[in-house]
C-alpha cells in the first residue's frame, strides 16, 4: 500500500545541495515503488566553515526541529556533518536525541537523522574497517572528522583536503570531480571509500563511478543520510545507482 511521506531537513542556510541530493536518492526510489515523498527546510545561519560559525550554527537547531515539526514531517535530516563532528566525540547521539525531544515536547514525534551520524551508521552496515575519505574541509576540520570516525572504531588510512572554507564555494564543486579525485588517495587495504564526507560538497554522480573505477564499496554523506532516513520510515532501500549501501 502506498503512503506519502514528509522529509524534514534541518539547513545550513548558504547549503544549496542537501535539498537537490537528497531529494534525488528519494525521487530514484519512487521510480521502483509506491511511496511519494515530500521535502521542507528550515534553515540556520552559516557562511564560513569555520568552527565557531558552525558551533553557533548548531545553535540554531533546536529552532529548525521546532519548525518543522510544526508541520509534522514523518522525519528529519540535520545534514551538516562537520557542524556535528566539531562540536566533539559521539556528539551526533546528543543532537539527535535532544532534537527529537524537541518534537517530542512539540507534540509531533519525529526521529531524528544527522549525516554525522547516519555516516557513522552507513559504515557500519558496509562494515568498514579502514577507510579513506574526500572532504572540501581545511586540514585541521578534516582532521576533526578523521578523529571522530576513528573515534567509533574506523581506521582513517587516507583523506583528501580541499582547502575550502566559503560554503557556495563548496557547491560549486563538480559533482563528479570525486572520480579523479580519488586517484590522489592511497588505497592499499581499504575496504570503503567516502566520496564526500560533506553534504554541501556534490557528489551523487560519482558514487556509483568511483565504486565501478575502484572495486570499493563506496557511499557519500548524502546516500548515508537518505539511507538512513529511509530506514527510520521502514521503507525498502534496494534502489541502483548509489553505491553498496542502496545495494
Amino acid at each position: 500500500m502506498s503512503r506519502s511521506y514528509r522529509i524534514g531537513q534541518i539547513v545550513p542556510s548558504s547549503n544549496v545541495t542537501m535539498e537537490t541530493e537528497i531529494p534525488a536518492v528519494f525521487r530514484t526510489r519512487e521510480q521502483h515503488y509506491d511511496d511519494r515523498f515530500t521535502f521542507h527546510s528550515s534553515r540556520m545561519r552559516m557562511k564560513q566553515v569555520t568552527k565557531e560559525e558552525l558551533a553557533a550554527m548548531d545553535r540554531d537547531s533546536d529552532r529548525c526541529a521546532l519548525e518543522l515539526s510544526d508541520a509534522a514531517v514523518d522525519v528529519m535530516g540535520y545534514a551538516c556533518l562537520v557542524a556535528i563532528m566539531s562540536m566533539g566525540l559521539g556528539y551526533h547521539r546528543e543532537s539527535q536525541a535532544r532534537l527529537h525531544q524537541v518534537t517530542v515536547d512539540n507534540g509531533h514525534p519525529s526521529p531524528v537523522v544527522s549525516s554525522a551520524g547516519a555516516l557513522v551508521d552507513g559504515l557500519s552496515v558496509l562494515k568498514a574497517k579502514k577507510i579513506a575519505l574526500i572532504t572540501p574541509y581545511r586540514k585541521p576540520l578534516t582532521e576533526l572528522v578523521c578523529q571522530y570516525l576513528e573515534s567509533e572504531g574506523f581506521e582513517v588510512m587516507d583523506a583528501i583536503s580541499l582547502e575550502i572554507p566559503d560554503n557556495l564555494e563548496v557547491a560549486r564543486q563538480d559533482p563528479k570531480a570525486p572520480i579523479d579525485l580519488v586517484d590522489r588517495l592511497a588505497l592499499a587495504n581499504v575496504d570503503t571509500l567516502v566520496a564526500s564526507a560533506c553534504v554541501q560538497m556534490p557528489s551523487l554522480p560519482a558514487v556509483s563511478g568511483i565504486q565501478a573505477k575502484t572495486g570499493i564499496p563506496t557511499l557519500s554523506a548524502s546516500v548515508a543520510t537518505s539511507f538512513r532516513m529511509m530506514k527510520e520510515l521502514g521503507l525498502d532501500t534496494r534502489i541502483p545507482g548509489y553505491g553498496a549501501l542502496f545495494e
